[in-house]
């Protein structure tokens, strides 16, 4: 049994890639001899099979889902099975690294509707997609008399609609189909990257949920301290996946879901299904520096 569909939460905020400019030489840029073209580009499914459908309609399971360790979906995956391993043993890369505003999934205790953060209008964050904003659940460690949580950050390369003290949801999508170890690995949209190689990804047989992967961790921003300080929580590279050893990604919940966005919600399901989730059920904090370098 694996886990079905709650609402689906969170606006996608800012999508990351390292692969649209790479191979091109800027100064050469206007003789197109000089443009290596990207293999990955416009490998997005065409077919209409991976149209949203009506979640009556039969729709595999779903996501973002509750995390919460001892609950139980609805849906009977037998013979769909979510990678045990790590996505490396299992010959996935990561293709690309996005967030969203909230936490998409539900962890009782850890990022849920009890939940706090700064007092703003969640609803006007993201880059014109105000009217599509759909929140997520926040952490619980917020505490607005420590100024860790309410010092602004001069952002230097996010977009200045990130805050300290928010909560937001990093997801590392992963495929065996990606163009892995090569300048063109990361793509934007992410579906590039994630389809970049035929005859990997199949539906018939139904290996998805063995070719595609996606890693999820939550975090509360707050701002930089001194690295003498006990409270310091920078991390030098958020870009290649989700944070292991310690507290961190060492509780994870693994199922078989779906792609998420705000074009999907408990009437309107993905067909991107199923693939394999590995969430990270515990909030941590993370400096905004670490933030500041990923973008």
């Amino acid at each position: 049994m694996v886990h079905w569909v709650m609402l689906i939460w969170g606006l996608l905020v800012l999508v990351l890639t390292s692969g649209s400019l790479k191979g091109c030489d800027i100064e050469d840029a206007d003789d197109d001899s000089q443009v290596e073209a990207n293999p990955c580009a416009g490998k997005k499914p065409k077919d209409s099979y991976f149209n949203n459908i009506d979640c009556s309609a039969g729709a595999l399971e779903q996501a973002a889902t509750n995390v919460t360790k001892g609950y139980t979906g609805d849906i009977d995956a037998v013979g769909r099975t979510p990678l045990t391993s790590s996505f490396q043993e299992a010959g996935l890369c990561p293709v690309n690294v996005h967030w969203h505003l909230g936490a998409e999934h539900l962890s009782v205790g850890e990022f849920d509707e009890y939940g706090t953060g700064p007092a703003n209008d969640r609803r006007l964050y993201g880059i014109g997609h105000e009217e599509d904003a759909r929140p997520g659940f926040r952490c619980h460690m917020y505490d607005a008399s420590h100024p860790k949580f309410t010092t602004p950050y001069e952002w230097k390369h996010c977009h200045p609609s990130m805050m300290v003290g928010e909560t937001y949801e990093i997801h590392w999508p992963h495929s065996k189909a990606g163009d892995c170890g090569t300048k063109w690995q990361y793509q934007t949209p992410f579906y590039d990257g994630v389809f970049c190689n035929d005859g990997i990804i199949s539906l018939d047989p139904l290996n998805t949920f063995e070719t595609i992967g996606v890693q999820s961790q939550v975090f509360t921003i707050v701002n930089d301290v001194s690295e003498d300080d006990n409270d310091y929580h920078y991390y030098a590279d958020l870009f290649k996946g989700m944070i292991v050893g310690g507290p961190w990604g060492t509780d994870i919940a693994t199922y078989t879901g779906s792609t998420t966005g705000t074009s999907r919600n408990n009437e309107v399901c993905s067909q991107y299904t199923p693939i394999t989730w590995k969430v990270d059920r515990k909030c941590h904090l993370i400096s905004a520096s670490s933030f500041d370098k990923l973008c």
